[in-house]
């Protein structure tokens, strides 16, 4: 004999409210599995919170409830399943997109702390763990500016041709990735298609330091020879990730990879 939950319950499980819960029967998309005769409480088994469950996860992929509905009243398990797996893909696509955010929040946020408590702006350089990032090179833009920095992702969208143009996704990140001497802006992709300008960030530790426009060449220099000296590591490319500290302002984390 199943369990049953009260509405309340049910709700606080699915961390949501007895009203969403009323909705979802009201509409036919999530219906209690028993229901009161005389009182019309209502009563949900452990497989309905499951469901709950799921449509609560499938709203934060930006679905609709009726699609959610008309999905999920699919009589092809099949379908359903493949269904499912697009939106967990789309959900793995938002916790990275999510982790770099992050990442720039913290930076930022360091940058004010240190303001606040009257430190040196800039500290020394620091050893971090990044994962591989696949990044696709600007075909003209070398160097930060506010217009380029405005709308930024538009111009590596326009980049991509147009039959390409739905296979990618970028992360809200600026950066200069400068090779041989040869310096570009890059776009970290969160989903992309094998097209010219993508390079291919190796995962492991990074040699970093913030530092300023005016700095960042004199610190580049010291990231390279520390690599060279201390780890044996000579830089083959170093990157800037571009910090957004202020309003229309903007500091660098320079980096360089010394290995797995």
């Amino acid at each position: 004999m199943p369990n049953y939950f009260s509405i309340g319950e049910a709700a606080k499980a699915a961390h949501t409210t007895s009203e969403t819960l009323r909705h979802y029967d009201r509409i036919g998309l999530v219906k209690p599995s028993k229901k009161d005769e005389w009182t019309r409480y209502r009563y949900y088994t452990e497989q309905d919170i499951v469901h709950l469950h799921t449509v609560r996860a499938l709203q934060l992929m930006d679905l609709p409830l009726q699609e959610i509905k008309k999905v999920l009243e699919y009589d092809n398990l099949e379908k359903i399943v493949d269904f499912l797996a697009q939106a967990e893909k789309k959900a793995d696509e938002k916790i990275a997109a999510l982790q770099y955010s992050k990442s720039k929040i913290q930076l930022a946020k360091a940058d004010y702390e240190r303001k606040l408590q009257g430190q040196p702006k800039f500290s020394s350089t620091f050893v971090k763990e990044y994962p591989q990032r696949v990044i696709l090179l600007s075909n003209t833009l070398e160097e930060p500016t506010l217009d380029n920095l405005w709308n930024y992702l538009s111009h590596f969208y326009q980049q991509v041709s147009p039959a390409l143009k739905e296979q990618f996704s970028f992360e809200d990140l600026a950066g200069i990735y400068t090779e041989k001497g040869i310096s570009r802006l890059f776009a970290v992709c969160i989903r992309y298609a094998k097209v010219d300008g993508l390079k291919t960030l190796p995962k492991g530790k990074y040699l970093c330091a913030s530092c300023t426009e005016e700095t960042r060449e004199q610190t580049l220099e010291e990231l390279i020879g520390t690599a060279q000296t201390k780890y044996g590591i000579k830089p083959a490319f170093t990157v800037q990730l571009i910090v957004v500290s202020g309003i229309l302002q903007w500091n660098y984390e320079a980096q360089v990879w010394i290995g797995g």
